[in-house]
This record gives C-alpha cells, structure tokens and sequence, in this order.
C-alpha cells in the first residue's frame, strides 16, 4: 500500500508520540536516580573536601553557603580529611568571591589557612570542579568528598567522575532549601543530569545552557542562567 500523505503524518505522530515517550521514562529513571542520591551520606577517609559554592554578601555566606561551610567544618573535624577546597568566583558586581568568603568562614571556626585551598574563578559546578582537579591533580590528590545540597549530589558526583575525581558526596542537612523548594531543585537537576550524561557535562558547560543544545528546554522548564542566595543551584 502506498504511503499516502495522510499516513505519512500518522507515521510522524507515532514516531513524535514514541520518542516522547521514551524520553519521559528516561527522565522518570533519572529523577528518580537523582532523589535516591539525594538521600545517601557516603563520606569515607578521603584526601580532602570540596565545599560547591554558593552565594555571599561582601564577604558573609548566604544561609546555603553556611550550611555547606559547616557540614565540611564537620567533616574535616571528624577527620575525614585533611584539607578542605572552598569554590567559587565573584558575580557581577561582587567583591568577595564565594571560595574566599569560605575560607574566611573556615578559619574563624578554627580551620588552619595551611588546610584550605582556594578556587576562586569558577561560576559554575562543572567549572569550579575542573578548576578544583587541577589544583589537587598538582599535588597528586583525587580521592575527594564533595558538599553541597542533598538535590546536588547526583550532578557533582557525575562531573566530578569527567573531571578525573575519585569522589563521593556527603550532602549538608542544615541547608535552608526544603519542602517545595528542594522538590523544585530535584526537577531541575533531573533534567540537568539527564542532558548531562546524554551530550556529556563539559559539552553542556562549553554551549552554557541546556537551551542550546535543547532548544526551548530550558525556557520551559524554568531552568535559571544563574543563582543567588534564593536559587543557590549552579550550572
């Protein structure tokens, strides 16, 4: 039987309707993944802690940036490991940048200077890890915990992972993002995990945003270019 015109549009609608299918069970798998690592503290002995950044103001954490201070404070207090990386750049208009805002932080509560090491150009989670892996990888260390909100762990556990990290994740529970809030995060970084490990998190960092390598994604799905304290996520 000839392909009409009629059945080639049917065709398409199958074909439309099956991919979409199959990219919501793919990111029913991925949200789903994502929630679970939320869930899970795997700190270990390791050689030193990540904290993701997060906004200040001149020089003050946010309550976000806090949160995460103080879980590494826990951390490198328990011994878990012996030095702690603070991450994070200035935005607009800043003085401070968010990893020496950290560093700050952590000396005031009795972290040594000589057990900090300081990230200072990263505005994104991808950036600021690959920054943080060359200065460890220089002094041969990449057997790391990273910090941040429970929703984040799935995404920096991955970048780290491309970053040649040996990395786990032991997530902050103080942090002022929950209920609704943390729900709304769990979706986002659903769909940033799932472009993620489609086109690879380097690709999405060089292209800036999901939007443009998914066109109109972003824009509907209400992805932020950019947080401050209220939208602490990074890209």
């Amino acid at each position: 039987m000839p392909f009409t015109p009629l059945r080639l549009l049917r065709l398409a609608v199958k074909v439309v309707l099956l991919g979409a299918l199959v990219a919501f069970v793919y990111w029913v798998v991925i949200f789903v993944q994502v929630w679970q690592a939320s869930r899970v503290d795997n700190r270990r002995p390791s050689e030193a802690i990540i904290v993701l950044g997060a906004a200040q103001y001149n020089g003050r954490p946010s309550p976000v940036l806090a949160a995460r201070l103080d879980h590494a404070f826990e951390l490198w207090r328990a011994h878990v490991a012996p030095r702690i990386v603070v991450t994070g750049g200035k935005q607009p208009g800043d003085v401070y940048t968010e990893a020496s805002t950290g560093a700050t932080y952590l000396h005031a509560r009795g972290v040594p200077q000589s057990a900090i090491l300081r990230e200072v150009q990263g505005r994104s989670s991808w950036e600021s890890l690959q920054a943080a892996a060359r200065i460890l990888h220089a002094e041969r260390i990449s057997k790391v915990t990273l910090v941040s909100d429970p929703y984040h762990n799935a995404r920096i556990r991955d970048i780290a992972e491309e970053v040649d990290l040996d990395a786990v994740t032991s997530p902050t529970h103080t942090s002022p993002v929950r209920g609704w809030s943390e729900v709304r995060y769990l979706f986002r970084e659903s769909v940033r995990v799932a472009a993620g490990r489609i086109f690879g998190y380097a690709r999405l960092q060089r292209h800036d945003r999901i939007g443009k390598l998914v066109p109109g994604l972003a824009i509907m799905l209400g992805l932020p270019r950019r947080r401050r304290a209220v939208a602490p996520i990074r890209g």
